[in-house]
């Protein structure tokens, strides 16, 4: 009896820190949301001014400011992991996989000093950091925010909005990456920024070039995933704006979803379907 007293506790902590990490309506959950957005867009800041000439001081406030960052999402981490139903498939999911790519870097710095010694490239782990941004995707999973309910069409809209900004700012931190430490003319991310807004939008004013075959290769592939991601993103929009005027009813017979106001019949198959519509129009 005891035992079985002590799963069902057990399973009501894991139930309950699963529910307010996906809340978005109780105080404590809207709390846990805004907390962690801005600690994210600090955890960006951190990692750009890092890039920027500083003061051993402002330097090690920076460090100590993305300690106690890290500090906070390995507990979320930990407690997004312990409060899933499926561990391994909350293990496998892409945010959680960003999360834990983010974190090692700062860890890696931060525990395994002598790292390069024993042939482990930190500059290279930290680029990791960058990918943080992609964190914001959680909070668009659905139309619910902290701040209150959106409508699919804005929320496609911030979708877009989102992967423009993730794709240059991954890009531009991968090419910064890259070039840093051979190319003058990429000294602070602010540069290699301006180089990836100006070679996505085919500007091309070539007073910054690529010096390694690396920062070549990362504007390829963004100039590449600029093309895919956004008229992907794009053409959803456009979608759903010209469905707009289309009644959410899914036909029974063949499956097909959204019909005009006024349809008896689906335009598929046939099939009648149910369809209120005013007998007066």
């Amino acid at each position: 009896m005891a035992g079985q007293a002590s799963r069902s506790s057990q399973t009501s902590v894991r139930e309950t820190i699963e529910f307010y990490l996906l809340d978005h309506r109780t105080t404590l959950g809207k709390a846990i949301d805004i907390g962690l957005f801005v600690l994210n867009l600090v955890f960006i800041g951190v990692y750009v001014l890092a890039t920027y000439p500083l003061s051993q001081a402002a330097a090690d406030l920076l460090w100590l400011l993305e300690l106690s960052i890290v500090a906070v999402f390995i507990v979320e981490y930990v407690l997004r992991l312990y409060g899933a139903p499926d561990r391994l498939a909350e293990f496998l999911n892409g945010y959680t996989m960003v999360d834990l790519l983010t974190i090692l870097p700062t860890l890696a710095t931060a525990f395994v000093p002598g790292a390069s010694i024993i042939g482990i490239n930190i500059g290279f782990l930290r680029v990791f950091r960058v990918i943080r941004v992609l964190r914001f995707y959680r909070f668009t999973d659905d139309e619910e925010f902290f701040f209150g309910t959106v409508s699919s069409e804005t929320l496609r809209v911030m979708k877009l909005l989102l992967t423009v900004l993730s794709l240059l700012f991954v890009s531009a931190g991968l090419f910064y990456t890259a070039e840093q430490a051979v190319n003058p003319n990429i000294r602070t991310f602010g540069d290699a920024f301006y180089f990836t807004v100006v070679s996505l939008t085919t500007v091309g004013f070539g007073d910054i070039i690529p010096a390694t075959q690396a920062g070549r290769w990362v504007t390829v592939a963004s100039v590449l995933a600029a093309i895919i991601l956004i008229p992907w993103q794009a053409s959803r929009i456009v979608r759903e704006w010209t469905n707009k005027e289309k009644v959410e009813v899914t036909c029974p017979d063949c499956g097909l979803a959204y019909h005009d106001p006024d349809a008896s019949h689906c335009k598929a198959c046939g099939h009648v379907i149910y369809q209120e519509f005013d007998s007066r129009d």
